[in-house]
Formats: structure tokens, C-alpha cells, sequence
């Protein structure tokens, strides 16, 4: 039998073009304390923790952790694939503020690798996910952020071209200190959703700045200008992060794309809001660029495998799925929004890619070779199925 270990379940949509005959799916959610070090600043938390009651934890102590967008994500899959959240500009991918990992080998030995022991495997697995054993254990830095100047900006559908575009011809003057995404929202009228969005179709804009609210507002001045319907920026808690993306509190049905992109030109924005905006028939609640550079883009010597993402612009799009024919129609949709942006296109990274793909689309091809050597002298039965193969 071979074993196929996962958290929560995100991401495991990439597995289903893989064989299960024969696979044990090991569920480790249920693994799910965490322990806060103040003193040091870090957190130790079993495989199966989510981010939400992590952040919620070292918030206690005036700290943070470069989490995700969603408190309902967990914190192993996420980070070991790299992870970029609202602090990601300023700190990096997750997976970098990683300082040691616990897990099971095929051999059934239990290891602990981090910079001094195991560094070969502790390099590997911050990238490599689930390809060289079961993780029971991860130990990571923490930060001391208490609050943030964060909120969303929320305009009308038919203005999605004019909010876009001012947002894109923003990006290269804001500091690292500010991470920002603009999205085209179809929100399906459905009673688990904020009132507030509930069923509609809007142009947004959010945003963290780790700085204080006038020189957050000041950097955001040229879209407030703009005149939102909605503007909730202000000075917050960190942990309200993890709701600012309005994220579904529960699993949902649905087909995802993504795809890195370098900078694009006012008209690949055009391109994008043709295929994807009013007048499209779009049936995607959901196509957002995220602004990635900044740290993201600075390598160090002691980072993983998924040292850093290409290009500037993360994509991300999102349909429900509530049958075959919904998800045949969100894939082919899916596709039309990143064939509009092709020429721009810089690759993928591992967490947001929910099929299969080649792994040298996300690495360069001498870190595959040395990922494929990992695994081969960790597991060279291939006892573990992981949602992306390396070797």
C-alpha cells in the first residue's frame, strides 16, 4: 500500500490525476496543538493545525506568523509550499521562516531537520511538500506585529478596468511594507456570505501596510481618490487579516488556476478585464492579481527549496463546482484568463496549482534534479503519494 498523508485537505485537488488504487489517505487534522514561545519568538504546532487558531495564539503575546489569507488553511501544506500572506512583501514565503520540521520516514524513523541537522531533507521539505515523508511537527519564527493599516476598497463592476489599471500603475512606487491584491468579485447570493458583498458583482482592492494609518493612506491616496463605495480601511488587530479576503469559512465546491506574471502593461490589463469582467460571462466569482516582489523575490542563503516566486503579479482564479458540467465550464474559462496574460506569464508556485503539472514550471531545473535526489535516497519505493511528484 502506499500513503498519502494530508492536513485540512488544501491543495489536494492536484491529486486527482493520480492513481489512489491501493493508497492509504492519512489524515492528520486531528494533530493540531500549538505552543507560542514568546520569549523566543517562535511556535511549534502539530502537521494538522489551521492558521486560524495559531494567529489567534501568538496574538496573545504580541506576535505574528507570515500567514495566509484564510484562517481555515493549515499551516503545514501552506507553508512547506511556500506560502505568501499580507506580510509576504515585507518577510517572504512562509516556508523561509521555517526553523525546524518533525516527521515520519518511510523507513518509519523519526527525524528532526533543521540548518544543522538534516540539512539536505530540511531544505528539500520547504518546497518538496509531501514527497519525502509524513510531517508531525513544524517550528517557525514568529514577528512582532500587532496591528496593521489594512481594509478593501470595493467599487462597482463596470469600473473594473479604471480600478485595476490605477491599482497596476501603482505598484512599482509602493514599499515593501505594502502588500496588495485587486480582484473582480461574482459573489453568489448565499446566506453564509457577508451581507455586505452578498450577490453582488464589484471591482476591489485590498491591502496591508505594516506602518501607520497616515502614511498607509497616503500611499492608497490614488484609488481612494477614485471614490469607492466601500472603503474599510483602518488601523486593526493582525489577526483581522484573516478575514480581510472574505474567504468561505467552510469547504466549497470549486476549480482554481494560477499562474506568476511579470509586470503588465496597461493593455494586458484590458486583455484580463475582457475575459474576465463585465461582458465576459465570466462564471468565476473570483480573478485576482496579487503584488508579490519585494522579499519575495530576494533569495538567502539558508532558504528552501521555494526560495522565491518569479515575476511580480500572482493570478488566481475561482469558480463553484457543484457538478461535472460547472467545473468542465470554470476550467475552460480558467484557461481564456491565462491565455489573455501568456505573453507576460513567469511560471507557477506549487500551493496555488491545483492540477498536475511539471514541477520544472515552478523550479529551476537544478532544483528538481537535487529535490529527485532527496527522495530518492529518502524514499526510494515511492511508498508516499504526494499532490505534486518530484523524481
Amino acid at each position: 500500500l502506499r500513503v498519502s498523508p494530508f492536513g485540512p485537505g488544501h491543495g489536494m485537488a492536484a491529486m486527482k490525476g493520480a492513481s489512489l488504487e491501493r493508497t492509504i489517505m492519512l489524515r492528520t487534522a486531528d494533530m493540531a496543538a500549538v505552543e507560542i514561545d514568546a520569549e523566543a519568538r517562535t511556535a511549534r504546532v502539530q502537521s494538522g493545525a489551521k492558521w486560524g487558531p495559531v494567529v489567534d495564539a501568538a496574538a496573545e503575546h504580541g506576535l505574528a506568523a507570515l500567514h495566509g489569507s484564510s484562517p481555515t488553511v493549515g499551516v503545514t501544506g501552506y507553508s512547506l509550499g511556500g506560502g505568501a500572506g499580507w506580510y509576504a512583501r515585507k518577510h517572504g514565503l512562509a516556508a523561509n521562516s521555517v526553523t525546524a520540521i518533525e516527521l515520519v520516514t518511510a523507513n518509519g524513523r523519526e527525524l528532526r531537520a533543521d540548518q544543522d541537522d538534516e540539512h539536505e531533507l530540511f531544505w528539500a521539505l520547504r518546497g518538496g511538500v509531501g514527497n519525502f515523508g509524513v510531517v508531525t511537527a513544524l517550528e517557525f519564527d514568529l514577528f512582532p506585529i500587532q496591528q496593521v493599516y489594512a481594509g478593501m476598497f470595493m467599487f462597482p463592476w463596470e469600473r473594473a478596468a479604471e480600478v485595476m489599471s490605477t491599482w497596476n500603475e501603482l505598484l512599482p512606487s509602493l514599499p515593501d511594507e505594502l502588500t496588495s491584491l485587486a480582484r473582480i468579485l461574482q459573489v453568489p447570493d448565499l446566506p453564509e456570505i457577508p451581507e455586505l458583498v452578498r450577490g453582488g458583482k464589484f471591482a476591489a482592492v485590498e491591502a496591508a501596510f505594516l506602518g501607520d494609518q497616515e502614511e498607509g493612506a497616503a500611499l492608497l491616496e490614488p484609488l481612494r481618490a477614485l471614490g469607492p463605495d466601500v472603503d474599510t480601511f483602518g488601523t486593526v488587530p493582525a489577526p483581522a487579516l484573516s478575514f480581510l479576503h472574505m474567504d468561505p469559512p467552510e469547504p466549497v465546491p470549486g476549480v482554481g488556476g494560477h499562474r506568476l506574471y511579470g509586470e503588465l502593461p496597461q493593455s494586458a490589463i484590458e486583455d484580463l478585464i475582457a475575459v474576465a469582467g463585465p461582458g465576459s460571462d465570466s462564471p468565476l466569482i473570483s480573478v485576482e492579481l496579487r503584488h508579490t516582489a519585494g522579499a519575495l523575490a530576494r533569495s538567502g542563503p539558508d532558504h528552501g527549496a521555494v526560495a522565491t516566486l518569479d515575476g511580480s503579479l500572482m493570478l488566481y482564479a475561482v469558480g463553484m463546482a457543484p457538478d461535472a458540467e460547472a467545473a468542465a465550464a470554470l476550467t475552460a474559462h480558467i484557461e481564456k484568463v491565462k491565455g489573455a496574460l501568456r505573453p507576460y506569464d513567469a511560471g507557477a508556485t506549487i500551493n496555488f496549482t491545483e492540477q498536475p503539472f511539471d514541477l520544472g514550471d515552478a523550479f529551476p531545473n537544478d532544483t528538481c534534479r537535487r529535490l529527485a535526489q532527496v527522495r530518492e535516497q529518502l524514499d526510494p519505493d515511492r511508498l508516499f503519494q504526494p499532490n505534486h511528484s518530484v523524481g
